[in-house]
């Protein structure tokens, strides 16, 4: 797996079952085509996609973001920067946690300071300001690899009501 896989992933799972061709989903995230036929081929071996390259395997895809991914692409918050909110700053976790500790994806555009946490792919952020669905799915995932216990558990029932619907 590579990062951008999950990306991919959370992308199609935001699309809600809306088709989508290749060239699009590849436009969107600014993610080459071949780069996302390959990730498709990745998750298809990992069992997070079926076969046909459209349907999610979500309880899979549900279980490995709460159980894999903090091992298998760990984070830690770096430099202050500014940039756009993420993890337990962003929405909706937002709504339940208020901290002076902000933690944000790197943007020069950003109007937020806080500890810089790396993006899966740079395309992402761009991609997440045009589909809060995407934006939402992704700042749960970087609670789950940076986030402390309670946070993680919130982050867990979010990943849940998002994808296992």
């Amino acid at each position: 797996m590579r990062p951008q896989d999950i990306v991919i992933l959370l992308k199609i799972v935001a699309l809600d079952g809306h088709g989508f061709q290749l060239k699009d989903l590849s436009q969107q995230l600014s993610i080459s085509s071949s780069e996302v036929s390959e990730s498709f081929n990745r998750s298809i071996l990992a069992g997070l996609i079926a076969e046909d390259k459209k349907t999610v395997m979500r309880k899979a895809l549900f279980e490995f973001l709460v159980h894999g991914l903090p091992y298998v692409f760990p984070q830690k918050p770096g430099a202050m920067v500014a940039g756009i909110p993420t993890a337990h700053s962003a929405r909706p976790l937002n709504k339940e946690f208020r901290s002076d500790e902000l933690y944000v994806w790197p943007y020069s555009k950003g109007e937020v300071r806080g500890q810089c946490i790396e993006p899966f792919h740079s395309g992402q952020i761009n991609a997440a300001m045009q589909d809060q669905k995407l934006y939402e799915l992704l700042a749960l995932c970087d609670a789950m690899r940076v986030g402390r216990a309670r946070e993680k558990r919130m982050a867990e029932e979010g990943l849940k009501k998002r994808i296992l619907k």
